[in-house]
């Protein structure tokens, strides 16, 4: 049995991880509580491991044959469906069977779920589906021991690997997948350092976008490793999606400054606009002056970003740089040389504007990646690293909440030109009236 400290620290990380990744939100669109989610999540990592088994089974006697040279031993459907009592609630399960037409007396015991084990002999409290989150193989092992007991013991590294396998090969197919037809309103793109490592690359990178549908609906675009500052890569990524059917250019693409996404878009989609990402530019910006100087410092670059008009902005961004060219000229400096990409979102609804100032979209999935990997300090495989991140990000997109007035996107994709986040033919209000 692991220590009950081992199990606090799971559960105060676990609370830390759903602070900085908002996991209670978007729980009323998917219909569950938290406790319905966890069930769902072990259930398909239950379920994963024990097709795991059932396939090791296979294979130590796929040279087993027949007299007419078919497989001796084969899957023959699945038990009737159970329910095991785990610290987590009631899992339901089914287990496979395998027919010997050999008559040796070949069968499939499970060592997760043995014949008429209906209850788990645990009751500490665990989160199994963690190996998502960059859990190493053994510590998976150690969950899948607390949700199940001693059972969970017997799961071999085969079966380990072989889900490893598994999601990779998931990552692969959806890497193929068709895009014909498809249309992006916003795009939001990054490179995620992790810790962890390969045997050619000390430091992998996920190059991921997530886009906003025709629909106002969140989804992953890419995600693959390569270099964050490279265009190179970039150009790859932005090519395989327009080869597998991607022909119309999102409208805004929004990112840090500090990556070859930008060169590589202009390229393959020029007239894609550009947004800077204000989270990042604000910390650049204030890593430039003294502490002393930051909190007063924010408050101005917040100022710009808030304004709710251009010519408010732009007042804002001239005291900025009034109060501060004289004596910190490169905090200056890196405020201006992003000018005319830092206040694009004023040409676009103002009921996006809290979802296109940044990139949050992509920091707030991926604030796990880097505290899970930390955790993992041997090499992974590419196709390892690339499974791991995008099971991660495929149970974030569960809980993703579309953008907000998505009606806003139909006029957007007809050309309605909006100023100031408003359609140009609509009367505006006057700033000091509405001040006032």
């Amino acid at each position: 049995m692991l220590e009950k400290g081992f199990w606090i620290r799971f559960a105060t990380e676990e609370c830390a991880m759903k602070e900085s990744t908002g996991f209670d939100e978007g729980m009323g669109e998917l219909g569950l509580n938290i406790e319905g989610l966890l069930r769902r999540s072990a259930r398909q990592l239950i379920q994963q491991a024990i097709e795991g088994e059932v396939q090791v089974l296979l294979e130590e006697y796929a040279a087993v044959r027949m007299v007419d040279g078919r497989r001796a031993v084969v899957r023959n459907g699945y038990l009737p469906e159970r329910e095991i009592l785990t610290a987590v609630g009631p899992v339901p399960v089914q287990v496979p069977k395998v027919r010997d037409r050999s008559g040796s007396g070949v069968v499939f015991r499970s060592s997760l779920v043995p014949p008429y084990v209906r209850k788990s002999r645990s009751v500490a409290a665990a989160l199994p589906w963690r190996y998502l989150h960059g859990v190493s193989s053994g510590r998976m092992q150690e969950a899948l021991s607390v949700l199940l007991g001693e059972e969970a013991k017997g799961l071999s590294p085969a079966v380990l690997g072989r889900l490893k396998a598994e999601w990779a090969q998931e990552h692969a197919q959806w890497q193929r997948r068709s895009l014909q037809g498809k249309r992006y309103a916003y795009w939001w793109a990054d490179g995620v350092y992790t810790h962890l490592r390969a045997e050619d690359d000390p430091r992998m990178c996920l190059l991921v976008i997530i886009g906003v549908t025709a629909e106002g609906k969140k989804e992953v675009v890419a995600v693959t490793d390569g270099l964050r500052e490279s265009k190179a890569s970039w150009l790859e990524i932005l090519r395989d999606l327009r080869d597998r059917g991607l022909q119309e250019a999102p409208l805004l693409a929004i990112g840090d400054g500090a990556m070859g996404f930008w060169a590589a878009l202009d390229e393959i989609y020029p007239q894609t606009r550009h947004q800077r990402c204000w989270v990042h530019k604000t910390a650049n910006i204030l890593n430039e002056l003294p502490k002393r100087l930051q909190g007063k410092a924010k408050a101005a670059l917040q100022a710009i970003w808030m304004a709710d008009a251009r010519e408010a902005a732009e007042k804002a961004w001239q005291a900025f740089v009034r109060d501060y060219q004289a004596k910190y000229p490169r905090a200056v400096e890196k405020l201006e040389k992003d000018r005319d990409v830092l206040l694009t979102f004023f040409d676009f609804p103002a009921e996006h504007w809290r979802h296109i100032r940044s990139s949050n979209a992509i920091e707030s999935t991926f604030a796990t990646v880097r505290h899970r990997s930390s955790r993992t300090k041997n090499c992974v495989s590419r196709a390892s690293f690339l499974g791991l991140s995008f099971k991660l990000i495929q149970q974030a997109e569960r809980r993703w909440r579309g953008i907000q007035h998505p009606e806003r996107l139909r006029e957007l994709f007809a050309g309605v030109m909006f100023i100031d986040g408003l359609p140009a033919n609509e009367t505006r209000l006057d700033p000091q009236q509405d001040a006032a």
